[in-house]
C-alpha cells in the first residue's frame, strides 16, 4: 500500500519526542487572505506536501472563500517558506506576521483542513460585500483614534479578551464569531455615526465583521491593520506607546503571548491575580480555564475535585469513561468554576 503522504499520522506523544529533539529554533507566523479558490482540495494537497519538506508545523485552514494559517517554521527555513508561499499567484504579497513569543512550543504537527469558511461567521449570502470592508489602521493611527474618544471593540471571544484587550475597549462576551456579530450590533446601538475601532488577534474576524457593520449602517468602520500580533511588533519596532494591557490568546500549545506586564484577570478558582490559560488534566474534560500556579498544584491542573478524582483513577479506566460517555457540550467558563455543573450535565 502507497504511504499516504497528504497527511501527518504522528499522534502528540509522538511527535513531542521528534520536537524535543530539534536542534534549531523555530518562528510562529500566522497570514489570512479572503480570496476565491475554486479547486481547494488540490491547494491543500499541494500546501501539505510543499511545507512538510520544510518541516512546516501548524494548523491551516482552506475554503472557496480564501486560506488562514498559523505555522512554526525553523528558523533557518522562514525565507524559503515565505518565497513559497508567494510563488503562489492568489497569495502573492500577502502580510505574514511574525509571533511575539516564538521560543516557546506552539504546534506539534502540521494540520491542513478543508473548510466551509476560513471564519465560520453564520450569516447568508448578501449580509455583507468582503469588498467594501473598513479601513485599515497602522498602530500610529490606530492610538490616535483611541486618544480621540473612538469607540473600540473587541472581536474576539469572552476567554481570549478576559486575559488581554486594549483600554476601554467593549468586550462582547460571546463564545464563538458566530454569536458574536449580532451582540456587536446591539452593543453599537445608536453609534451608527460615531467613529469605530475593530480589532482581533490577526485581523482576520475583524476584516468580515467590517464589512457587516458597514452593510449595517455604520458610517465610519476601521480595523487595527495585521491585528494584536502586527500591532505589538509595530510598536516595539518604532517606540509608539503600547495601548493593549495583558496576554494576546493564541490558538496554538502556548495558548497566549505576553504582550504587556500587566495581569487583567483572575484565576477562576480562587480569584487570585492570574492569566494563565490552561486545559483541564482530566481529557473527559479539557475545560479552557485560567488557573494560578498555586491551584495548579493543590488542584493537579483539574478544574474541579470530580475532575481530580478521575485523573487519578487509572488510564485504562480513563478510556473507557471516555468512551462510554456521550458527547459533551464544549464551553469556556469566563467566571469562577461552577463546581456543581461538572459531570452533572
Amino acid at each position: 500500500m502507497a504511504r499516504d503522504i497528504t497527511h501527518n499520522k504522528l499522534n502528540r506523544i509522538s511527535a513531542h519526542k521528534v520536537l524535543s529533539k530539534e536542534l534549531f529554533k523555530r518562528t510562529v507566523l500566522s497570514f489570512y487572505k479572503y480570496v476565491e479558490i475554486n479547486d481547494v482540495d488540490k491547494l491543500r494537497d499541494l500546501l501539505f506536501a510543499e511545507w512538510s519538506k520544510l518541516g512546516v508545523l501548524g494548523r491551516v485552514y482552506v475554503a472557496k472563500e480564501g486560506i488562514n494559517a498559523q505555522v512554526s517554521v525553523p528558523e533557518n527555513k522562514v525565507n524559503e517558506y515565505r518565497l513559497a508561499v508567494d510563488a503562489i499567484s492568489i497569495f502573492k504579497n500577502i502580510l505574514f506576521k511574525q509571533g511575539v513569543e516564538s521560543e516557546k512550543q506552539s504546534f506539534y504537527k502540521l494540520t491542513i483542513k478543508v473548510k466551509d469558511q476560513i471564519v465560520a461567521d453564520g450569516l447568508n449570502d448578501g449580509d455583507f460585500d468582503l469588498t467594501n470592508i473598513g479601513n485599515k489602521l497602522g498602530a500610529a493611527d490606530w492610538n490616535k483614534k483611541m486618544e480621540k474618544g473612538a469607540v473600540v471593540v473587541d472581536m474576539r471571544n469572552h476567554y481570549e479578551s478576559e486575559v488581554g484587550h486594549f483600554n476601554g475597549a467593549l468586550l462582547p462576551q460571546s463564545v464563538t464569531f458566530r454569536e458574536e456579530l449580532p451582540m456587536v450590533i446591539d452593543l453599537l446601538k445608536g453609534k451608527e455615526k460615531e467613529e469605530i475601532l475593530l480589532y482581533c488577534t490577526g485581523g482576520i474576524r475583524c476584516e468580515k465583521a467590517s464589512a457587516y457593520l458597514k452593510h449595517k449602517g455604520f458610517k465610519s468602520v476601521n480595523q487595527l491593520n495585521g491585528g494584536i500580533i502586527n500591532y505589538t511588533k509595530t510598536v516595539r519596532e518604532n517606540g509608539l506607546e503600547n495601548k493593549f494591557k495583558g496576554k494576546n490568546f493564541v490558538f496554538d500549545d502556548r495558548l497566549g503571548e505576553r504582550i504587556s506586564n500587566d495581569v487583567v484577570s483572575n484565576c477562576h478558582q480562587c480569584g487570585s491575580s492570574s492569566d494563565h490559560h490552561t486545559n483541564c488534566s482530566n481529557l473527559n474534560c479539557n475545560l479552557l480555564f485560567i488557573q494560578c500556579e498555586n491551584c495548579a498544584e493543590s488542584n493537579q491542573g483539574c478544574c474541579s475535585p470530580e475532575c481530580i478524582g478521575v485523573f487519578n483513577m487509572p488510564l485504562e479506566k480513563q478510556k473507557k469513561l471516555r468512551s462510554n460517555r456521550k458527547k459533551k457540550e464544549i464551553f469556556h467558563s469566563h467566571k469562577k468554576i461552577d463546581l456543581s455543573l461538572k459531570f452533572n450535565r
